[in-house]
């Protein structure tokens, strides 16, 4: 029996839009994106590939903005399990399974597997989920060989892949292996490329 082509859909910006912190007051939730989201990424870099852990983030994040941790910790964790997520979208590619197999693989932190991924209840619509800080690096390190792991332990040719994901470099990566890629933009969202599956 010939294996099930293969599509890795993005999370951060392809199926959900919400933000780690989003809760904070504005002044602080600035604090958060230029302390970990700046210029300079190595923290959040570092944060995915598992380096840090989310109460060891919130430590620093708590110093930084003289909050009370526990208050701090308290809101990001609520914030982690009420990230909104289309359930007509996680139901259609749910529907693809018999065709295909579904990965999720996000560029992500500890607190997406731990709170994200159980109060969606995300394992149920995906075969596979991919998260960077588990794994120990971005899906787009070494040229994407997290891409053509997946690819290799499925018994598929990465020609028979696909890739949903905002992220230009990824898609980009995906492409130069000899996947097909569809980038996530304003104007075509995650339903428009689903589609093309049905």
């Amino acid at each position: 029996m010939k294996p099930k082509p293969i599509i890795f859909i993005d999370f951060d910006g392809t199926l959900c839009f919400d933000k780690y912190w989003r809760s904070l007051p504005p002044e602080r939730y600035e604090i958060v994106q230029s302390f970990i989201f700046g210029k300079d990424s190595t923290l959040v870099n570092d944060w995915m590939k598992g380096k840090y852990t989310a109460e060891e983030i919130n430590h620093l994040l708590a110093e930084k903005m003289g909050v009370p941790y526990e208050e701090l910790w308290a809101l990001f964790v609520r914030d982690c399990e009420t990230m909104q997520v289309s359930l007509e979208v996680l139901e259609d590619i749910s529907s693809l399974r018999d065709r295909y197999t579904v990965i999720l693989i996000t560029g992500n932190m500890d607190s997406f597997t731990r709170f994200t991924v159980p109060a969606l209840h995300l394992d149920q619509y995906f075969d596979y989920i991919n998260n960077s800080f588990f794994a120990g690096k971005l899906k787009d390190d070494s040229k994407g060989a997290a891409f053509m792991e997946y690819a290799k332990s499925l018994g598929v040719s990465i020609t028979d892949c696909f890739l949903i994901d905002n992220s230009l470099k990824a898609c980009e990566s995906f492409t130069d292996l000899g996947g097909t890629s569809y980038l996530i933009t304003p104007e075509r969202q995650v339903g428009y490329f689903l589609k093309r599956f049905a």
